[in-house]
């Protein structure tokens, strides 16, 4: 059917080569791209057969990337590199006439900071050329926005309250690790928090309100309220919310490994004199940490992501939670990654197949909650991510 550019080799763009992969009636020419060319061949190698082809880019050069675009021709692009990555990709897709979807929010690389203000002024110049794009279409954001405006669209006339949660209670065997970008995920987990309540931002300090949620098939685990980017979208999107929050799982061990990390300064951002050259601490500290895409192999247990929603139907007050469990030696055994990167990747893979195939498309940018929710929940199931509802039950929340 069409041309598909995947540009990042890391966990999540090897799930997104295996499952476009084996979509070959959507997907019939792959190319898979990233500044280090010898990961591209690895997973090819691994999906084996001649399934798709590698190239090396920088994605910080928009004059690379257009000279790709212009050579591949892909009908869309599948942005999985990194956050600082987004706008140069979105200019090259703008220069080129190729649509565009990504996983996670743009961050400035001198900021810890994300939010949608940077995607979101494209959208008269993505539709003025008469382009598609899909912002944060991963799990968190992306199939949260999706459970939410399906929650809207079949229970509820008027959202009030939504938990996103998130637990993570898989074990790799390591003193200390993140299950993506460590220079991502630390920035992001180490900022103040945020939720959204009567009408306002309400900050917090970095994981100063916290409380036991209880996540099916898994118990209680202590969930703290940090800042997410789909909050930002969400609330946009459904204005009838009165609160929206998002919780994540820690330990007790990370957070003092976090803790210990911050105190000696190895999280800034801000880049410091060493023997003459300049160096940002996180930088260092990332090429020293486990390589998240290599933490599948001895990982056990299981993620459970979900939307706990309280609203009104029918003039009745209703309470629903809709989820997905995804077992970390199940992604590994499937793909080679753990089920961090299986459940960021799987949703990229069908939210560009639901562009290719006409369900979601549109001139413009757009985050995932403004599309139709139907066909993209058909098919989370029948590509690894099966998902579930709750109703009536106590949110804890």
């Amino acid at each position: 059917m069409a041309k598909v550019l995947i540009i990042g080799a890391g966990g999540v763009g090897t799930v997104v080569a295996h499952k476009v992969a084996r979509v070959p009636q959507v997907f019939t020419d792959i190319l898979l791209a990233s500044r280090t060319k010898t990961k591209c061949d690895a997973i090819a190698q691994a999906l084996g057969g001649n399934k798709i082809k590698t190239a090396q880019v920088d994605a910080d050069h928009v004059p690379q990337l257009v000279q790709l675009f212009k050579s591949f021709k892909p009908e869309i692009v599948i942005n999985v590199a990194l956050p600082y990555q987004d706008l140069t990709i979105m200019e090259a897709c703008l220069e080129t006439g190729v649509n565009y979807l990504d996983t996670a929010s743009y961050e400035p690389p001198d900021l810890a900071k994300f939010e949608y203000k940077w995607q979101w002024a494209y959208h008269d110049r993505f539709k003025k050329a008469g382009l598609t794009a899909i912002l944060g279409c991963g799990f968190d954001p992306g199939v949260t926005g999706v459970f939410t405006a399906y929650a809207a669209k079949h229970h509820f006339d008027e959202i009030h309250y939504l938990d996103i949660v998130d637990c993570n209670a898989g074990d790799h065997g390591k003193p200390f690790a993140t299950n993506f970008n460590p220079e991502i995920n630390i920035r992001e987990v180490t900022q103040r928090g945020k939720y959204w309540e009567d009408g306002k931002w309400i900050e917090t300090e970095p994981h100063e309100i916290h409380k036991p949620l209880n996540y099916p098939d898994i118990g209680p685990r202590e969930s703290y309220l940090i800042y997410h980017e789909e909050l930002e979208s969400l609330v946009k999107n459904f204005p009838t919310l009165k609160r929206a929050r998002f919780w994540m799982t820690f330990s007790q061990e990370y957070l003092t490994h976090l803790r210990v990390i911050q105190n000696i300064g190895m999280a800034s951002i801000k880049p410091i004199l060493y023997e003459g050259k300049e160096i940002v601490p996180l930088q260092f500290l990332k090429a020293v940490l486990p390589n998240p895409a290599g933490l599948g192999e001895h990982y056990s247990g299981e993620t459970s992501i979900g939307c706990r929603i309280k609203g009104i139907r029918d003039q009745k007050e209703r309470t629903y939670y809709i989820y997905n469990n995804c077992k970390h030696q199940d992604a590994y055994r499937e793909t080679g990654a753990q089920a961090v990167s299986y459940t960021t990747g799987v949703p990229a893979m069908i939210g560009a197949m639901m562009f290719l195939t006409g369900k979601w498309q549109k001139a413009g940018v757009f985050n995932t909650e403004e599309f139709d929710p139907d066909p993209f929940m058909e098919q989370l199931p029948l590509h690894g991510l099966p998902w579930h509802e709750l109703h009536g039950i106590d949110l804890e929340l």
